[in-house]
């Protein structure tokens, strides 16, 4: 048995990531044909997919100029993989091969199903996103994989941002709420992630911290009310901290519905918007039965307003915090009329450059990896971004727990001196909403 496998890859695989082709080192990749009839589809248009599927065709095209598509063809110099576009069996219907009818799915099971027949001496598996087609492979003998070479091993113990201390002496709480800020080693023998969060506690005292690791300093968070809102508790508290701390120019804010990560958000980005030119807001744009913006009439901003609608419930619940007579309502209206806060569809940031721009990505769960490195490379000077989800609800095909881009980004930028993230907790929205969430 020659100890190179032989790795099939489907679209899935390649909309997720058009570099795939870069991450089986000494083994062989074989694209289906049915695979590139499908990325035909997803040639067109400007957004992730569209662009992954032209890169990776170009790559493609590249590895065959001088060669045959149906030879294996050196991808990585001698000793690397090879790649090469196998057919589905000549009769796509028989039941020997391919039970599952003419579907593409069939279609690219037939071929891998051919291939394995023919190299004998190998092992051949497919690799998808698609659960689906990985259980249909895998009833038909063929081992079937996810893809991981973008993937969170645990995230069951990904990066909270925050963690409890017990103080023995309250003596140093004392000193902290006097002086502000204690050096971390009177405190902590190893050193922790910058901008980690603490509650401190000592019997019967107890204080909020931040540790700022250019300073070796664990500086006292104190809870404040933030235009208009006051936070619940400690988490939102560090939340509102890392919002308005300028020395940190990324965050990520967790958690499960209702516990306040686009409020929080929108309320430091108010807080602090006379530092940024501009507030902008942005979500995912994940359709109900595939169907794209182009489907829905009117100019752009009717087309994504249903889906930014609770952005906008989030803007009107801040607004409700004060009267209309009050100088911060009437600065948050003016603030929408001038487009000092503005809605934008994340599908047409690239190429564009942010700065001094305060920018909230809310549900970035639904992002892949990729879509995340695009967004935060558009970042200019003095800009902000903040990124909101609950990594464990996820919308988009393809996408898990392990795989989507917010928690790469928290496992990847943990402990970096220009990151924060916390994790929200307790669920604040409503005494029913709580009880919905922890039992049905």
């Amino acid at each position: 048995m020659d100890s190179r496998k032989i790795f099939v890859v489907d679209t899935s695989v390649i909309l997720y990531d058009h570099q795939a082709l870069d991450s089986f080192e000494e083994h062989d990749v074989a694209i289906p044909v049915t695979v590139l009839e499908e990325l035909d589809q997803f040639k067109k248009g400007s957004g992730v997919l569209n662009r992954n599927a032209r890169e990776f065709l170009r790559r493609l095209d590249e590895f065959s100029s001088n060669n045959l598509l149906q030879e294996w063809i050196p991808m990585n110099g001698e000793g690397g993989g090879r790649v090469r576009v196998v057919m589905p069996p000549r009769d796509p219907v028989g039941p020997a091969t391919n039970p599952l009818g003419r579907g593409a799915d069939g279609r690219i099971l037939g071929a891998a199903l051919e291939l394995k027949a023919r190299q004998v001496h190998r092992q051949v598996i497919l690799v998808s996103k698609d659960i689906n087609l990985r259980l249909k492979a895998r009833a038909l003998e063929l081992p079937a994989e996810d893809y991981k070479r973008i993937k969170v091993s645990d995230v069951d113990h990904l990066y909270t941002g925050k963690s409890e201390l017990s103080v023995e002496d309250p003596a140093v709480l004392d000193r902290l709420h006097a002086e502000g800020s204690l050096p971390i080693a009177e405190l902590c023998e190893e050193e922790p992630p910058a901008n980690h969060f603490f509650v401190l506690s000592s019997g019967t005292k107890s204080a909020l911290a931040c540790y700022k690791a250019e300073r070796g300093l664990l500086e006292r968070v104190v809870r404040r009310p933030t235009y208009g809102l006051e936070p619940r508790n400690a988490e939102q508290t560090f939340a509102l901290r890392a919002l308005s701390d300028p020395e940190v120019r990324l965050v990520t804010l967790t958690g499960a519905a209702g516990t306040g990560k686009t409020l929080i958000a929108l309320a430091g980005a108010l807080d602090r918007s006379r530092d940024f030119r501009q507030i902008l807001l942005a979500r995912p744009i994940v359709p109900l039965s595939n169907r794209d913006m182009g489907y829905l009439p009117g100019d752009l901003s009717s087309k994504i307003d249903p889906y930014m609608q609770p952005l906008w419930d989030n803007l009107d619940f801040i607004k409700s915090r004060f009267s209309e007579e009050d100088k911060a309502y009437q600065r948050l209206t003016h603030m929408v009329e001038s487009d000092k806060i503005q809605i934008v569809p994340l599908a047409y940031i690239r190429g564009r450059s942010f700065s001094r721009v305060f920018f909230i990505i809310d549900e970035a769960q639904n992002l892949t990896p990729h879509e995340i490195k695009t967004i935060i490379t558009r970042a200019g000077e003095e800009t902000k971004i903040v990124l909101n989800g609950d990594i464990f609800q996820i919308d988009t095909p393809y996408l898990d727990s392990h795989s989507n881009g917010l928690s790469y980004l928290i496992d990847r930028l943990k402990g970096n001196s220009l990151y924060a993230h916390i994790n929200l907790e307790k669920g604040e929205r409503s005494a029913l909403a709580n009880l919905a969430s922890h039992l049905l």
